[in-house]
C-alpha cells in the first residue's frame, strides 16, 4: 500500500472512530508499527489528526470533547462510600503549604471536603472541584482553562494540558476507569488520558486514587503503568493487586 493510500485509510479510520490505538491501524494499513508511526508524524504535522498515547484522535474531539454515557453525578454516587473513604486518606497526605494536583475523577473529587479550610494551593482540571472549594478562605484555586466537557464537568484539550506544562505541582492525585492486569492504568475518554499524563510529568509525586471496583474497571486508553505512581490509594476491599509486584509503588488501604 502506497504511502498516500495508507494516509488516507489513517486518517478515515480516525475520523469514523474519533480516537484509533495503534495496534488497530497496524491491522488495517498491513503495515509496520514503524510505518505508521511515521504516518501518525506526517498527519500531526499537517493538522489532520491529534497524536495521544497509544494512537490518534480527530482533531475535532479538541473543540468537541467527548460526551459521557454516565454523567458525573451519577459515576459519583458509585462506590461512594469507598471513594470518601479513599479521598480523606488522600487530603490528609496533603501539607500546609502544598501545592497540589486534582484531576477531574470522582474519587479525586470526593476530597474536596477534606481540604476546605486548608491552606494549599490547588491546580485542577474540574470545575466539580472549583465549585465545591469556591467559598473556602484559606487555599487558593488555579482553574487550567481549556474546554469544557459538560457532562463530566472537566476541561480539556490544547490550553488545559498548556497550563499543567507550565506549573509546578508538590503532589497530583489522579483518578482512573480501571487498572488492567498487566499493571497498565487506563481511561475511557481520549480528551482526558493527556491531561492526566501532564499532571503526572509536573508533580514531584504522584497519587493513584482507585476504589477496589477499578480492578480491572474499564477502560482502553493506557494512560501510564502503576510503576509511574508514586502511591496507590484504594480501600480495603481491592484484591488481586499482583500488579504490584516487583514494583516501588506503595500502597495505602483506607
Amino acid at each position: 500500500m502506497l504511502s498516500e493510500e495508507r494516509q488516507r485509510r489513517i486518517l478515515s479510520l480516525v475520523k469514523t472512530k474519533n480516537f484509533v490505538d495503534i495496534s488497530e491501524l497496524v491491522k488495517a494499513t498491513d503495515a509496520s508499527e514503524a510505518t505508521v508511526r511515521r504516518d501518525l508524524h506526517i498527519l500531526v504535522a499537517a493538522g489532520k489528526i491529534r497524536r495521544v498515547r497509544g494512537g490518534a484522535s480527530d482533531v475535532r474531539s479538541a473543540l468537541n470533547p467527548e460526551k459521557d454515557s454516565v454523567p458525573f453525578h451519577t459515576v459519583a454516587t458509585i462506590s461512594s462510600a469507598a471513594k470518601k473513604a479513599i479521598g480523606r486518606m488522600a487530603a490528609s497526605i496533603v501539607e500546609d503549604g502544598d501545592v497540589i494536583g486534582l484531576d477531574a475523577g470522582t474519587t479525586v473529587a470526593s476530597m474536596c471536603e477534606f481540604l476546605i479550610d486548608r491552606p494549599v494551593t490547588i491546580v485542577t482540571t474540574s470545575l466539580a472541584v472549583v465549585r465545591a472549594l469556591e467559598t473556602s478562605q484559606k487555599l487558593e484555586i488555579i482553574v487550567s482553562g481549556g474546554v469544557v466537557r459538560p457532562s463530566y464537568q472537566s476541561l480539556v484539550g490544547y490550553q488545559a494540558t498548556h497550563t499543567l506544562e507550565h506549573v509546578r505541582i508538590d503532589k497530583s492525585f489522579v483518578g482512573t476507569s480501571g487498572i488492567a492486569v498487566d499493571g497498565s492504568v487506563l481511561d475511557t475518554t481520549a480528551s482526558e488520558v493527556p491531561i492526566k499524563q501532564a499532571f503526572m510529568k509536573s508533580s514531584r509525586r504522584t497519587f493513584l486514587l482507585a476504589d477496589a471496583d477499578k480492578f480491572p474497571g474499564t477502560g482502553f486508553l493506557k494512560v501510564a503503568d502503576i510503576k509511574d505512581f508514586d502511591t496507590l490509594i484504594t480501600n480495603k476491599a481491592a484484591k488481586k493487586l499482583e500488579m504490584l509486584n516487583d514494583t516501588e509503588v506503595e500502597v495505602m488501604f483506607a
